[in-house]
């Protein structure tokens, strides 16, 4: 990624299309083909190579061998290995995705009913990291070393040394038990109820955007000190007597936030990952508690339709914040530079 030497200048949408920056955007689907094979490739390989088989996890501990066998050769366990990831490539390339071995409920209909409670959980979550984290880090870059800056220090080596699952647990022991402020575990969805779904979603939401605040604080704050001391625009700016608040916000912010925009997009993977035990905690019916629930039970046809499902986000995610960069900058060019 490199600046052009040509003027900033407005640019419609139409333009953007046409644009290099907006080229690569093609070519980084097609370098994510190999890569979403890759991971589809792999969770296929590493559940087979777990103990046991799905025949076995429905049937139970007490089930004779020639019952597993019969239900293997039911659900087409009892084929080979390439022959079973064959058929299930095919459908997926064709867009189904098949069917639970456990409940025979589409598996498409499991993500579309599971999916929209983990989307809301990520949502939420970077709202309030990022809602917190711009101001705690501007006011912590005006006064460096004082009491915000401090005070905002000391919690930001909590959110990034205490594990998330223990600021859950704190979180539902003085929210929800003491203060009795929000319930402790469970849900309730937007069509219910609004007011009770936010209430279901505060201690969860915290929990997650606790971490991303905490790196979003300290690193937005490091990032516009860096702006303010060592940047040309910065001592043109204070030259001309633009009062020190608005070189930090109108100046230094704005190009800080480009380095908050990269990390945005490479924490949804790791975001996606931290969801399954955040909804395991607190009782939230979302994908990554459905994920756990089919890994238990070997359902290899639902654990693959969500693992594509979340692949293809955090691909999706990536590509976005590479159109963003090219949208917020115009002299943003991506591509090999020229000689």
């Amino acid at each position: 990624m490199r600046l052009s030497e040509e003027p900033v200048r407005r640019r419609t949408f139409r333009s953007i299309l046409d644009s290099p920056s907006f080229s690569v955007i093609g070519r980084r689907v097609l370098q994510a083909i190999p890569v979403l094979w890759g991971v589809t490739f792999l969770t296929f390989t590493l559940l087979n190579l777990l103990p046991g088989s799905a025949a076995e996890s429905l049937l139970g501990i007490g089930a004779t061998k020639t019952e597993i066998a019969a239900l293997s050769k039911k659900l087409g366990l009892d084929q080979p290995f390439f022959v079973r990831y064959g058929e299930w490539l095919g459908h997926i390339v064709t867009g189904h995705f098949g069917a639970s071995l456990a409940s025979g409920q589409a598996v498409s209909t499991i993500i579309d009913q599971r999916l929209p409670v983990t989307l809301e959980l990520i949502g939420f979550a970077f709202f309030l990291a990022l809602f917190f984290a711009i101001p705690v880090a501007v006011l912590a870059a005006r006064w460096p070393h004082g009491i915000v800056d401090r005070v905002t220090m000391v919690i930001s080596m909590l959110g990034l040394s205490v594990p998330a699952f223990v600021v859950g647990l704190i979180l539902i022991l003085i929210f929800a038990v003491h203060a009795g402020w929000f319930p402790a575990v469970g849900f309730t969805s937007l069509s219910q109820n609004v007011g009770q779904n936010l209430r279901s979603m505060v201690l969860p939401s915290v929990t997650l955007g606790f971490t991303l605040f905490a790196t979003y604080s300290r690193v937005l704050r490091a990032d516009i000190l860096d702006q303010l001391s060592s940047e040309d625009y910065v001592v043109t700016a204070k030259a001309k007597g633009i009062s020190p608040g608005r070189v930090l916000v109108r100046h230094a912010l704005r190009n800080s936030l480009f380095g908050l925009l990269t990390l945005v997009g490479l924490n949804l993977g790791a975001l996606v990952g931290g969801t399954v035990l955040i909804e395991q905690i607190f009782a939230l019916p979302g994908i990554g508690q459905e994920l756990i629930q089919a890994i238990s039970n070997r359902d290899i046809v639902v654990v693959q339709g969500i693992v594509v499902v979340l692949a293809v986000a955090v691909v999706f995610a990536n590509l976005l914040t590479d159109l963003l960069y090219a949208v917020l900058d115009p002299r943003i060019r991506y591509g090999r530079p020229t000689s």
